[in-house]
């Protein structure tokens, strides 16, 4: 079809034609090799958690439980699967990035399917070399940078807000922005 000068295809409709080969069965030797390629790509993609990676597996084409808890050990022995180093890294890397709090990379790595201990564990060593409080400065320095000093007890609620949003405690924030209002009186 020919419309204002540029060709357009139609769209196939249905799935396309398999040939032979993916209609038949895969031997588990076969399955097993195809799972171990998918996971290497994936993992030479991003990093991923243990069951990060276990539920992409899954989707694929000839993965069984059973070859996919195979296939997992086999990149735990080898070095690739590791969830402490993943968690460690990833909380690190989101850091060095921005400046967010504790509970937002909690939230973070739960989402990326670390267990609780293991994510505990990564942050705290994290968190041992950028306190906090350092991050929680690093950010009101950005958003002042970015919308200037609050100037209204409103603006004061939003940059509060803005640093909960961002994990850091309610504590911590109450403290920084009560301190950050009585610093400039005149403003107010």
């Amino acid at each position: 079809m020919v419309k204002y000068g540029i060709i357009y295809r139609r769209a196939h409709r249905g799935k396309p034609k398999r040939n032979e080969e993916e209609i038949a069965p895969l031997d588990a030797a076969k399955a097993r090799e195809r799972v171990f390629q998918r996971a290497a790509k994936l993992l030479a993609a991003k990093q991923r958690s243990v069951e990060e990676l276990r539920e992409r597996l899954l989707e694929g084409r000839g993965a069984t439980s059973a070859i996919v808890d195979e296939v997992i050990a086999r990149l735990r022995e080898y070095g690739y699967l590791d969830d402490a180093k993943f968690a460690q890294s990833y909380a690190s890397l989101r850091l060095r990035e921005r400046p967010i709090g504790r509970r937002r990379l909690e939230r973070d790595l739960s989402l990326k399917k670390v267990d609780k201990q293991t994510a505990g564990a990564a942050l705290d060593e994290v968190f041992e070399a950028t306190p906090e409080r350092d991050l929680i400065e690093r950010a009101i320095a950005k958003r002042i940078r970015l919308r200037g000093k609050p100037k209204s007890r409103e603006d004061a609620k939003k940059l509060f807000d803005h640093l909960l949003r961002q994990g850091f405690g309610f504590e911590l924030v109450s403290e920084r922005v009560r301190s950050l209002l009585k610093s400039d009186p005149d403003d107010y």
